[in-house]
């Protein structure tokens, strides 16, 4: 079972560090208590760039929180240096599910909410600029724990120990990892079309798919 183990909102704000200053909601803040899910985005939740984020497929950005025991064994982190929860900005840090185990179209009832997975989140620089971990932006893609995207079908009410229901998985589903591999180790020429042509792949996937395959 799927259960949400932290809620984060954040809002833009400036970092400075050592390559200068940087505008980014990726610093967000834990949530206590219920927390409303609107059409595009958890109440208060905002995003730094419109133009990559916040579109309606982006409205809740998922992490299992399994991965971080990965990077903290990779990284030899320990104590106060060890990553967790919100480490990579997510908005819900979630345990019994990964990229593996949940489908592109998934849909699920979490709190009053209903939530359908629209794809991998794509991995991004202020990730790793945020931790200063070198190589995790390519250790991110290398090892395909991404993360991932929910779109909002119906608006309501979540909160921390959410257990998500299933209630609608399309036929020949294809997992967010598969995707992930698609994009980034590429796949056999069947198991693309069979990508291409899944109900449940949105279409803007599909098209960084094609163009992905048409510049090799």
């Amino acid at each position: 079972m799927i259960r949400i183990e932290a809620i984060f909102i954040g809002e833009p704000k400036s970092i400075t560090d050592e390559k200068g200053t940087w505008l980014s909601a990726i610093y967000r803040t834990r949530v206590e208590g219920p927390i409303e899910l609107r059409e595009r985005s958890l109440a208060g939740d905002q995003v730094a760039d419109p133009k990559n984020h916040g579109r309606p497929g982006q409205a809740v950005c998922v992490h299992p929180i399994v991965h971080y025991d990965f990077w903290n064994a990779a990284y030899d982190l320990d104590g106060e240096r060890s990553l967790g929860p919100g480490s990579v900005g997510e908005n819900w840090t979630i345990s019994g599910g990964d990229e593996e185990t949940v489908f592109c179209g998934d849909v699920y009832r979490v709190g009053t909410a209903i939530v359908q997975v629209s794809g991998p989140r794509g991995p991004c620089w202020k990730q790793e600029r945020k931790l200063g971990l070198n190589g995790f932006l390519k250790g991110t893609i290398d090892s395909m724990r991404t993360g991932f995207y929910l779109q909002v079908l119906q608006p309501g009410i979540v909160n921390t120990r959410d257990n998500w229901a299933l209630e609608n998985r399309f036929n020949d589903p294809i997992s967010v990892s598969l995707v992930n591999q698609a994009a980034y180790r590429g796949v056999a020429p069947d198991v693309f079309e069979r990508i291409m042509s899944a109900e449940g792949v949105v279409q803007g996937w599909k098209d960084i798919l094609q163009a992905g395959r048409a510049g090799k």
